[in-house]
């Protein structure tokens, strides 16, 4: 499991959540080592704060349009 991030994270999140998002990106690459499957599962139901999932796969080669949004983001 890797993650992948805007290059540019501060300027595309709201001040005031980007610590909060920070955080949780922190703790999804520490969980995604030890329990990828589990927290895969919670991922795809995320609907909390300023965080809205709007689809999830398991292959970004699924879904081309977001494979080329995310062509530029770095790997956390």
């Amino acid at each position: 499991m890797r993650f992948l991030i805007h290059p540019e994270l501060p300027a595309v999140v709201m001040e005031n959540d980007l610590p909060y998002i920070q955080s949780l990106l922190q703790d999804f690459n520490v969980r995604a080592k030890m329990h990828p499957a589990g927290l895969f599962k919670q991922i795809s139901s995320l609907g909390v704060g300023p965080l809205v999932l709007q689809m999830a796969g398991s292959s970004l080669s699924e879904y081309p349009a977001i494979q080329t949004l995310c062509s530029r983001f770095v790997e956390l």
